[in-house]
């Protein structure tokens, strides 16, 4: 897979060389515009004109500032007269927030769109290219930020909602916010093929870019506008252009067959005759002031001398120093913009946490999408929460340990020695009272019963068979009992406790 993808990268290297080989540009003035003075004094950019809120400046043109609900546009005032073009674009699209809105469009159409339309800033249902780099994910399917070329024959609605992704051409996935230096993209239109290249700019090496899209059999109608739109919408980003170059594209054959004719043609062939005279007496005036001198060249000319031998190594040497050091700071420009990168999400989070938190998230978006990941401090707080919530249960543990060893140890003393308990100063009487109470119970249960089965047995009268008298009697006794054997008991245990 990897071999295929090198050669197809080396053969369309190989077409594009083929394609400069034999094609003649040519730069357009009247449909470009670049810094600096890109702007005049009164603030109009020749040969344009723009509207909306776009804003014109001498090194760029902010076409929709970072504000909610922009919409600006700028287009040539003249259709172009020529077939095949190449258009090289250099912009920056910067915002605060890690999602942008809505993104930038870039238009060749048969009429000039709107300054304030619903795509990108321009008019739907156009006739001829857009090629849009959408930065909002409206679809919700996270293929954004991405490029993407559409063609329309006035009759189609572009379908905003899925992103156009029913309607486009052809399309690559390619992040253009936020860069360190400004991103590229060259646009052509040559012999019914269109091409996209991209500089994604990481690196300001005007010549890094690589192939966005490329689709062929497409025809676009003669004398169309050229056109650069943005829009914004919930979110802000500021959609700047730097320059916006125009070449027309001729094959050879065509250039040579289309030379200058009639009186300029004559005055470039006199004017040159007139450079051949002055050259031919300069020439003669020369010979006649130095006749001495030798037609013919010295032998050692031929030859390298030792000095020229050693200018020669040194101007190689430093042709590879050159070479190395270039190549270092491509390197370097890469690692410089990925720090710029890296520092600007690092600010845009501390600016985040020192506000209290992130903007709410956009209609259409979940909030799980949109919320930021964990920050540093989060962590460390979860840390000292594990720690402390650890401390604690190190020390139950340690509680419940002691706690069970003092258990063991009591358990341990009374299976070796069970009389010597430890009790309460009250046992003896807690005891007595509660034998005394379980004695009445059951001499109640017996008087129940008893009265219970006196009728059933005999006639006679009922007549209460035992009084109160009796009743105390009986529990004095049972309690002189009671007394009797506890103070057995006690002898016994201080007889007994004596061996010990």
């Amino acid at each position: 897979m990897i071999f295929i993808t090198h050669f197809l990268l080396f053969f369309i290297f190989i077409l594009n060389n083929s394609d400069a080989k034999t094609v003649h540009r040519t730069f357009e003035y009247k449909y470009s515009f670049k810094p600096p003075y890109l702007a005049q004094k009164d603030g109009s950019v020749p040969f344009w004109e723009y509207g909306g809120n776009a804003i014109a400046s001498s090194e760029n043109v902010r076409i929709a500032p970072s504000l909610k609900s922009q919409k600006g546009a700028i287009w040539t005032k003249q259709p172009i007269n020529f077939d095949w073009w190449e258009v090289d674009i250099a912009f920056r699209i910067t915002g605060r927030g890690r999602i942008g809105a809505d993104g930038l469009a870039f238009w060749y159409t048969q009429n000039k769109g709107s300054f304030s339309g619903d795509i990108f800033g321009s008019s739907d249902q156009w006739v001829g290219l857009g090629l849009f780099f959408d930065s909002f994910d409206n679809d919700n399917k996270h293929n954004n930020p991405y490029i993407m070329a559409v063609l329309n024959d006035g009759t189609k609605q572009f379908d905003h909602q899925n992103d156009g992704t029913t309607q486009q051409l052809a399309g690559c996935l390619r992040d253009f916010r936020n860069k360190p230096y400004p991103t590229r993209a060259k646009i052509e239109y040559y012999q019914n093929t269109l091409t996209v290249l991209f500089n994604n700019g990481m690196t300001n090496n005007e010549k890094d870019f690589d192939m966005c899209l490329r689709a062929e059999n497409i025809v676009l109608p003669r004398g169309g506008y050229f056109g650069i739109s943005a829009a914004t919408g919930g979110l802000a980003d500021d959609h700047d252009v730097i320059h916006f170059l125009t070449k027309s594209l001729h094959p050879i054959e065509q250039s040579q067959q289309n030379q200058i004719v009639g009186e300029d043609q004559q005055k470039l062939q006199q004017e040159y005759q007139e450079y051949q005279q002055k050259l031919e007496a300069q020439k003669a005036e020369y010979k006649k002031e130095h006749p001495d001198e030798r037609k013919d060249p010295d032998v050692e000319d031929w030859f390298e001398s030792e000095s020229q031998r050693e200018l020669r190594q040194i101007f190689q040497g430093q042709n590879q120093i050159y070479e190395v050091l270039r190549e270092v700071n491509k390197k370097i420009d890469e690692i410089v913009g990925r720090q710029e990168r890296t520092m600007s999400l690092i600010s845009q989070q501390a600016s985040m946490v020192q506000g209290g938190g992130a903007p709410p998230p956009p209609p259409g978006i979940p909030a799980a999408q949109v919320g930021d990941t964990i920050r540093r401090h989060e962590v460390d707080a979860l840390f000292n929460n594990h720690n402390l919530f650890s401390g604690y249960l190190q020390e139950i543990k340690q509680f419940v340990v002691e706690l069970k060893l003092r258990a063991d140890t009591i358990l341990n003393n009374q299976a070796k020695q069970p009389t010597a308990q430890v009790q309460s100063v009250g046992y003896d009487t807690q005891s007595l009272i509660s034998e005394m109470r379980d004695g009445l119970n059951h001499v109640k249960q017996n008087l129940v019963q008893l009265s219970q089965k006196a009728p059933a047995q005999q006639n006679c009268p009922i007549v209460t068979c035992v009084n109160t008298t009796t009743v105390l009697m009986i529990a004095a006794v049972q309690l002189a009992i009671i007394l009797a054997y506890n103070l057995y008991r006690d002898s016994r245990e201080s007889s007994s406790k004596k061996f010990y």
